[in-house]
């Protein structure tokens, strides 16, 4: 029988549980040692080998029950809710999705040697109409507008939004080419590849053809490849799990 590859979540999760096995045993050797505990009382003390001991102290303790970690925790007088209790997601922004989708655009900009602004106000006396990114590409004179959609609550008027954004950049075009004569101005959606977005494409799909019907190909490679843009406003897919930009597939 063919070996089953392992999933991603499989490989992050054996990676992050040999980390916090690491960092379990740097806590359990140095609290022992300032409790003056050998390792063979320790042991004693909550039923495992002196050599199982030295083995979580060297990292070893990826795989350890959690019961036995407990027990360590109560025998150290340190119980593991205090130490291991926080939630990792709580650390990061809300935003977090939104801001990775972001990254990923800015890091394909820069290898494609384009300048680019994110959080960008549209309207500089307005501080709170801003764009997610804007690129500006000084080969082919051209700002391009970079709207990441991760769920849309009210889909009529995120695009008058954008529609509003493409208008209020025409007016910054005209800085960006330094010389009077403005660049032109083009850009789309990124929509976030989730059940939900799938969704609404496939009900409301004829509606956002209408308002995206620049070449989806075009646009994807214009992020992820560098080239030239479509003119027309258009829409494609973002996976910032697997780091891919895609085009949009309209059904027939």
């Amino acid at each position: 029988m063919p070996r089953r590859s392992r999933s991603r979540d499989q490989v992050e999760g054996a990676a992050e549980a040999l980390r916090l096995g690491a960092t379990l045993g740097r806590d359990l050797r140095s609290t022992r040692r300032r409790l003056r505990l050998t390792q063979n009382h320790l042991a004693a003390r909550v039923g495992i080998t002196d050599s199982r001991l030295s083995e979580l102290e060297l990292g070893a303790g990826a795989t350890a029950p959690l019961e036995l970690w407990v027990k360590l925790g109560i025998a150290l007088g340190r119980p593991l809710a205090v130490g291991f209790s926080r939630d990792m997601a709580a650390a990061e922004p809300a935003d977090a999705g939104h801001l990775a989708a972001q990254e990923l655009v800015l890091r394909l900009a820069r290898a494609h040697g384009r300048r680019a602004s994110a959080e960008l106000a549209t309207r500089p006396a307005n501080p709170a109409a801003w764009a997610d990114v804007v690129l500006a590409d000084d080969r082919i004179r051209t700002l391009i507008l970079v709207e990441i959609v991760n769920r849309s609550g009210n889909l009529g008027a995120d695009l008058r939004t954008t529609d509003r954004k493409l208008a209020e950049l025409e007016g910054l075009a005209v800085l960006a080419g330094g010389d009077g004569t403005p660049y032109a101005v083009t850009g789309g959606w990124l929509l976030v590849d989730t059940a939900a977005n799938r969704a609404l494409v496939a009900r409301f799909g004829e509606l956002l053809r209408s308002r995206f019907p620049g070449s989806s190909s075009r646009w994807a490679s214009a992020l992820v490849e560098g080239t030239r843009p479509p003119q027309q406003p258009a829409i494609a897919w973002i996976d910032t799990r697997a780091g891919r930009i895609y085009p949009l597939r309209w059904r027939t």
